[in-house]
């Protein structure tokens, strides 16, 4: 089983998370993305942060939240992608970069327009009361 290693930014607002979508993608994702050789989880997360949005993340402020895994989307049957999830403070003003065509906040209601992983994350962010 092929496993994509991911790091995901949970920022949570009134009820709603921060989500993106890509250029020629139609379900939103996360913001975050795929670590480089040898990056740690923060670097790895404030690089991919600063491409999709535009924004610094305080190192400081993160917080591990958890590892969350389910089949990739866009991928064959058996690829997995395993997101190690943090929340944290930025600065900087949260807007779209070149890669990304659309910058949302999403509440429990859009589970079906998220990825599978996204979705699992959905669900523990709704059990605990963070996501309306």
């Amino acid at each position: 089983m092929k496993v994509i290693d991911k790091l995901a930014w949970i920022e949570l607002q009134d009820g709603k998370i921060l989500s993106t979508r890509s250029k020629g993608r139609i379900k939103y994702y996360i913001p975050g993305g795929k670590r480089e050789a040898g990056e740690s989880d923060f670097d790895t997360l404030s690089r991919e942060i600063w491409e999709e949005l535009n924004v610094n993340l305080v190192e400081s402020s993160t917080q591990f939240i958890g590892v969350f895994q389910a089949q990739a989307d866009s991928h064959p049957d058996g690829v997995q992608v395993k997101m190690t999830c943090y929340s944290g403070s930025y600065t900087g003003t949260v807007m779209a970069s070149c890669e990304i065509d659309e910058v949302v906040w999403l509440n429990y209601k859009d589970i079906e327009s998220v990825s599978p992983v996204d979705k699992i994350i959905f669900t523990w962010l709704k059990e605990r009361n963070l996501l309306d």
